[in-house]
């Protein structure tokens, strides 16, 4: 069990009442291989939320933790802060492609989609995957801060996962970095772990 709800809370910021932070508790089929699952065959979404202060966040911990534990599910956070003004507007665009293309069915997930894809803010977050717990975090991030542009301090937090952990870091510039580290997977507009049974 990974409880990463404390370490996140701390990297939460709200600045206006247009801000939230996008949270799902999603059943992957890698670790639910004999159920069926969505349209995109790979995760079921179980619940989601949009979380606009850190209290309303721990006051749904024990639900989510619940629903997690309950689904075999994880509880991930995208940690760049989606806007609801953007959003809705996004979705009005999705919707009306749905319609446009005679999706009626989908038009209800448009909402979720739109939260997936957008954010709202420029103060990004990017995940680099390592997935080798006995990998040194230190020379990666070294490496970031003082070889890719802009040169300065990135680094925002590290969050455990099963198989290793997240480095969460401001955006940078990749091509140095991926000629040294081929095998890091980056996720510009992902979730990190909040909570995995």
């Amino acid at each position: 069990m990974i409880d990463n709800f404390d370490e996140i809370s701390k990297l939460m910021k709200f600045n206006s009442d247009d801000e939230f932070y996008f949270i799902q508790i999603l059943q992957r089929k890698k670790d639910n291989p004999n159920n069926s699952y969505g349209s995109n065959n790979s995760s079921r979404l179980i619940k989601a939320y949009y979380i606009k202060s850190t209290e309303q966040l721990l006051n749904l911990k024990s639900e989510m933790i619940h629903f997690a534990d309950y689904f075999n599910a994880r509880v991930g956070i995208n940690l760049n802060r989606r806007s609801f003004e953007k959003t809705a507007f996004n979705t009005l665009k999705k919707i009306a492609e749905q319609m446009h293309n005679k999706n009626y069915k989908d038009v209800r997930r448009a909402w979720n989609t739109a939260c997936g894809i957008h954010n709202a803010v420029d103060d990004k977050v990017w995940i680099l995957d390592i997935d080798d717990k006995g990998r040194q975090a230190n020379n990666i991030i070294r490496y970031a801060e003082t070889e890719c542009m802009p040169i300065g301090e990135k680094f925002v937090s590290i969050i455990p996962s099963k198989s290793g952990y997240h480095i969460l870091m401001r955006p940078f510039n990749l091509k140095d970095f991926t000629l040294l580290y081929p095998d890091i997977e980056i996720h510009k507009n992902n979730p990190t772990n909040l909570y995995i049974p």
